[in-house]
């Protein structure tokens, strides 16, 4: 017992450099900073998160969020500062400034207007939330940020920081999807059902971005993602196999030298990632999608981040030199 005890102290003290939590960082960062505009510049502040006097879509004088009801109500006085101090402090996030304060003041900011209204919101609610808290516990702005600019006198850095932080966006990645796969349990997304699901969500108005009415012509397809949809996301707990064997490579065992040596991480986040990509382009869900993309971003160590940025570099630095277009040594003014 004490052994196993004294081997997880030891693994929660790993430590790294910090560029996936950086990453991570800045995507959350960007992505609420976006969605946070977005609702402004389209009038939906008041629409959304005001009372029916103010602008509002119904009555909130029983706004669900304590800290608005603290403050006096969902009125213009209370909603636009907490908004200007959500949509400041997502940018002060993304730019790394003191970034466990800025993401608790934005989880805060946050969770205040999310709560005001229950007809507006979704379940990217909770994901914003939760990539925020991961974002309290990180030191997200170890490289990359204003902070390691004033800290070391430069934007980047190979300060250490530890690592268990970013295994938890893994986590948080792989229970977002193994939650929504065992709910889906209607006859339209499970095995032995017709898989018809994506399809007949594609056709309504709330969720399809365009007509989709043409998928009817290549139906069977629609079947055929909505079957690898839900076995991916059923099946997501077995990266956690591979990402905790890749984490103990060093101990015995075939099937960790097994997992290791067919790593599927790689497999996975292009699956993934296109699944996400293929849900954006298609579908109106807010902000589900990018910040699903941007959990993926801790799934690989920061040694794999920088062998995958050189391998990239190498690639674009052995393109072919453009031919000459002008006059050279070969062929001189008048030759």
């Amino acid at each position: 017992m004490m052994g196993a005890y004294l081997r997880l102290v030891r693994l929660l003290d790993r430590r790294e450099t910090g560029e996936p939590l950086a990453a991570f960082r800045i995507c959350v960062g960007l992505i609420l900073a976006h969605h946070l505009l977005v609702m402004g510049m389209d009038g939906l502040v008041p629409l959304l998160w005001m009372d029916l006097p103010d602008g509002g879509m119904r009555p909130l004088a029983d706004a669900g969020s304590w800290w608005v009801g603290l403050l006096g109500g969902p009125h213009p006085g209370v909603v636009w500062p907490l908004y200007a101090l959500t949509l400041a402090a997502s940018i002060g996030l993304t730019v790394g400034l003191y970034a466990r304060v800025q993401a608790f003041l934005a989880l805060q900011g946050f969770l205040a207007l999310a709560w005001i209204n229950g007809h507006a919101g979704g379940s990217y609610d909770h994901l914003v939330s939760n990539s925020l808290w991961l974002l309290v516990l990180a030191r997200s702005d170890a490289t990359a940020s204003i902070r390691c600019r004033i800290r070391t006198g430069s934007f980047f850095s190979d300060e250490q920081v530890q690592a268990w932080p970013r295994w938890l966006v893994v986590l948080q990645l792989v229970t977002m999807y193994a939650s929504t796969g065992l709910q889906k349990v209607s006859a339209a997304w499970v095995p032995g059902g017709d898989f018809s699901a994506l399809y007949y969500i594609l056709q309504q108005p709330t969720w399809a971005r365009w007509d989709m009415s043409w998928l009817a012509w290549i139906y069977p397809l629609t079947q055929l993602a909505t079957g690898a949809t839900w076995f991916f996301e059923v099946g997501s707990p077995v990266l956690l196999l591979f990402f905790t064997y890749r984490l103990t490579a060093d101990r015995p065992g075939r099937l960790r030298a097994l997992c290791n040596r067919l790593d599927a991480r790689a497999l996975f986040a292009a699956f993934g990632i296109s699944m996400h990509l293929g849900i954006h382009l298609l579908m109106v869900v807010g902000p589900f999608s990018t910040l699903s993309i941007a959990l993926y971003t801790c799934l690989f160590s920061p040694d794999e981040w920088r062998r995958g940025l050189r391998r990239l570099r190498a690639a674009f630095s052995r393109a072919p030199a453009p031919a000459p277009t002008g006059p050279t040594a070969a062929s001189p003014p008048g030759g």
